[in-house]
């Protein structure tokens, strides 16, 4: 059968797509193409249904119009439990649920206020800097045309500005090799970041064990305390991490790991994809260029290597067309599933005098993706258009399907309690990024073929290119 359907459903629970595989029930047919299996089931079965995927069952929410109705309800669906869960055994700390960490938690969250207002400030600002120092190496470098593979290049670039806005300089004499060092070691880890997610032993994973633990090692104190420049939200960690007695060296040294993973792990594919599909498209380029030019004129300020810009966060959230390129980017290279689980039998009232009977322990999933490609909500889905989100000059922040407005569009980040922290910080970093390379230098493709989404991460965030691509770079004159 091409699915089967389980008899024993209660009354007011959705389908069940069970499978007939023990256990993994269609998880195959789910990590081969998400996207396709969960349209498939929506056109067989409606908005509402539940599959079995390797001994979960997850009962996805298929219309956007529900989604507040799941988001509002975090009493009953609950997530951090899960991430936490997730979190402790893919960056090997001990779960914080698990009671021997009171209110750890609850102050982990209350940190992230540094990464908004002013303090939000203060990290750009930071950023810019570091993101500049970079640049001005690159341009050092390129006196005539340089070559480099694209992903290698936002990959380095934004990994060496976040590690040493976020954590500190090396201050050795080799502390660019440093970096790298833990670079190289962080995009091993992170290409067996999928199968942890899948809760598959490390152990089944070649050398991902021994590279964690390495990458791990980095952040012992008596390594970090070495660094210099480091953040206020780093700093709050180590000061809030050191009032728990039971958490040993090496697990707090596994949390800011974990931070540096979140940091990056989804911030560098995305910039990738938002530089990638700026020079596929000269009109946008030439656009977007214009913009950033007209910027640094209006404010007195020279673009080019020797010179500092700097750039105030009224000023980036001005810079409309740049926004627009990259949330068109961010649309079609997401692919996050929000999860909540069930912590009691209830029933989740929806829309239209809908009810879905939820047994304790089902997991709810919203899959955006299906939004951001939706032809009813975005003309034309699978074309980039760098200008979807304006509108007569300005933001555009209103989208409709069958002719209602919808209060979620565009969800990269997540939702409600899931939603990303440091999203505000990602962006600006993105923009920064953009900003420093479509200034200083004339970009351009070298390889004239197709980069396509690397389905591999599908539900985990932003997905991966399938290849890296070449272009080049010189000094503008």
């Amino acid at each position: 059968f091409y699915f089967c359907v389980v008899f024993n459903r209660k009354t007011g629970e959705p389908p069940l797509i069970n499978g007939w595989i023990p256990y993994l029930g269609k998880a195959l047919i789910f990590r081969k193409d998400a996207y396709k299996f969960l349209l498939d089931q929506q056109k067989k079965l409606g908005d509402i249904f539940t599959v079995h995927i390797a001994g979960r069952y997850i009962t996805f929410i298929m219309d956007p119009f529900q989604y507040v109705y799941v988001i509002r309800n975090s009493k009953q669906l609950e997530f951090h439990e899960f991430a936490d869960k997730m979190a402790s055994k893919t960056f090997d700390y001990p779960a914080l649920s698990k009671g021997k960490f009171p209110d750890l938690k609850e102050n982990l969250h209350r940190v992230y206020q540094y990464l908004q207002g002013k303090p939000l400030d203060v990290i750009s600002d930071h950023m810019m800097k570091n993101l500049q120092d970079i640049f001005e190496w690159k341009c050092s470098q390129a006196t005539d045309w340089e070559t480099e593979k694209m992903y290698k290049f936002c990959c380095s670039v934004m990994f060496e500005a976040s590690f040493v806005t976020l954590y500190g300089r090396v201050p050795a004499a080799d502390g660019h090799k440093v970096i790298s060092e833990i670079r190289d070691k962080f995009i091993k880890f992170d290409a067996s970041f999928p199968y942890l997610a899948a809760n598959i032993p490390i152990e089944l994973l070649g050398a991902t064990k021994k590279v964690r633990k390495e990458l791990i090692h980095h952040f012992l104190l008596q390594n970090m305390t070495k660094w210099l420049g480091g953040s206020k939200v780093v700093q709050a960690r180590q000061d809030l991490f050191e009032k728990y007695e039971l958490l040993g060296d090496y697990d707090k040294a596994a949390h800011h790991f974990a931070f540096l993973w979140a940091s990056v792990g989804n911030t560098i594919p995305a910039t990738f994809w938002a530089m990638y599909y700026l020079l596929r498209h000269p009109e946008a380029l030439a656009v977007v260029r214009d913009e950033i030019d007209h910027l640094l004129q209006s404010t007195g300020q020279n673009r080019g290597p020797t010179y500092d810009i700097h750039l105030t966060r009224e000023q980036l959230d001005n810079l409309v067309y740049l926004e627009s390129a990259l949330n068109e980017s961010l649309r079609m290279c997401s692919s996050s599933m929000n999860i909540r689980i069930s912590q009691e039998d209830f029933v989740l009232k929806l829309e239209g005098n809908q009810e879905v009977g939820l047994r304790k322990g089902d997991w709810i999933a919203l899959y955006p993706q299906i939004l951001h490609m939706d032809p009813e909500v975005y003309e034309d889905p699978k074309e980039y258009k760098f200008d979807r989100y304006i509108e007569n000059g300005k933001k555009k922040t209103t989208f409709y399907k069958a002719g209602r407005k919808l209060k979620y569009f565009l969800m990269p980040f997540g939702s409600g309690i899931s939603m990303c922290p440091g999203r505000f910080l990602a962006m600006n970093e993105m923009k920064m990024f953009l900003f420093l390379l479509l200034a200083h230098f004339d970009v351009e493709l070298v390889e004239n073929k197709a980069v396509r989404l690397d389905n591999s991460r599908m539900g985990l965030g932003i997905l991966l290119p399938d290849i890296d691509i070449s272009f080049r770079y010189k000094l503008r004159s």
